[in-house]
């Protein structure tokens, strides 16, 4: 649901929060550190909130540097197509949205 990002890539401006709880790869952690970023996939940017991170773990890729959470993903409408194994990045491409 939410987005996280590697501690190493920390930008300037952070904030603290009250702590959540979060499981990921196995372990149960407490986060506190949060801080907005702004992001781009195929050259088209977003924007969104992370929370600082050690480790998230690894890919048979490689490492993993942040978590795009299901909420940024949704906000930005960026949606998985499971079937090509791609994002469709139609709707953050068009840069139209609705506000309620």
């Amino acid at each position: 649901m939410r987005s996280y990002i590697l501690s190493q890539f920390r930008p300037p401006t952070t904030r603290k929060v009250s702590p959540i709880r979060v499981g990921l790869g196995g372990k149960t952690i407490l986060l506190d550190d949060r801080c907005d970023l702004t992001a781009k996939i195929d050259g088209l940017e977003f924007d969104f909130t992370a929370y600082l991170i050690e480790e998230i773990g690894e890919t048979e890729h490689g490492p993993i540097d942040a978590i795009i959470g299901a909420l940024t993903m949704e906000e930005w409408m960026i949606k998985l197509d499971p079937q090509s194994k791609t994002l469709d990045l139609s709707g953050l491409r068009r840069r139209e949205f609705t506000e309620f």
